[in-house]
């Protein structure tokens, strides 16, 4: 009988699948190191746009969920908002890095985060087979909120003054239960950063700062925060994968990190403190960027976790 050809076009037929099952095999620990594991995901950025690049991480969160691992879904949409505003003939305006929520872009903020934006994503992961479940921070007291204030110096006189944000919030208490039931029951819940106040106010949260104080309140294995960028990178500006909470401050220190990285940082190691044992920055403009950092060896992003002694 004649040796087998590899080049013959049955064998090359079988290469493809075959390096999707090694692919599979080689995951197969990592899918085992989150089993059952709570994981909370930032969305947002480039990757909410892209269509591609939405249904490849609707892929993704369905793929957690059929490998046990328990996604929670915390998403932004920045560019949706303006969009509407700006055809509602409604000006935005931004003071210290945030944008001013008066009476009239707060109920377009939450038409668009809680109606729009969550809904597309919901049916997004529920057409691909997967069994989501939309909420805000308001439902359930999930998340109560305060006020947020902040302070800018005039640089003409040099004197700093309170900035009025107006209905932009900051959580003051989070009580998870609602998210802790739905996951509990194999639904993936899908939430907007909106919160309510004691006095009953709607408050527009960043996406980031909402999604860190809930994988704080679950005791998340992971806090994955998609970006447009592709995470840490060093004075070389090459990725680092790996940072310690003591070398992310080193960092800071020595001016390796800076501008707008540092309050990302500062946020990473606030929710490490509260029991989250990793946090990943990572780019979500690459296609299945959580899958590629969740089950493979070295990941796509920079995760920081706390020292070894720590």
């Amino acid at each position: 009988m004649a040796a087998a050809d590899p080049n013959d076009d049955f064998y090359k037929s079988l290469r493809k699948p075959s390096i999707a099952a090694e692919i599979l095999s080689e995951a197969l620990p990592y899918m085992q190191r989150y089993d059952q594991a709570t994981v909370v995901i930032k969305y947002g950025g480039h990757a909410m746009i892209d269509a591609k690049l939405a249904e490849s991480f609707a892929r993704d969160i369905v793929m957690l969920e059929q490998a046990s691992v328990k996604p929670v879904v915390v998403h932004g949409g920045g560019p949706q908002i303006a969009s509407l505003l700006g055809r509602l003939g409604i000006k935005s305006e931004f003071s210290a890095g945030l944008r001013v929520t008066d009476t009239a872009t707060v109920e377009v903020v939450e038409m668009v985060l809680a109606g729009q934006i969550n809904k597309q994503i919901v049916c997004q992961i529920n057409q691909l087979g997967g069994h989501a479940c939309g909420i805000s921070g308001k439902d359930g007291n999930l998340l109560i909120a305060k006020k947020l204030t902040r302070t800018e110096v005039d640089p003409d006189s040099n004197i700093e003054r309170v900035v009025d944000l107006g209905f932009v919030g900051e959580p003051d208490e989070v009580n998870p239960r609602i998210v802790q039931v739905l996951a509990a029951n194999e639904f993936i819940p899908v939430v907007s950063p909106l919160g309510l106040g004691r006095d009953g106010t709607t408050y527009n949260i960043n996406a980031d700062t909402f999604a860190s104080a809930l994988a704080g309140a679950l005791k998340a294995k992971r806090l994955m925060l998609l970006t447009d960028v592709a995470g840490v990178l060093d004075q070389n500006k090459k990725l680092i994968h790996r940072l310690t909470v003591s070398e992310a401050k080193a960092m800071m220190a020595d001016g390796t990190i800076t501008g707008g990285m540092i309050p990302k940082i500062e946020s990473c190691l606030s929710v490490i403190e509260e029991g989250v044992e990793g946090v990943v920055i990572l780019d979500g403009r690459v296609p299945h960027a959580v899958l590629l950092e969740l089950f493979t060896e070295h990941g796509v992003g920079t995760l920081i976790e706390r020292d070894a002694n720590g």
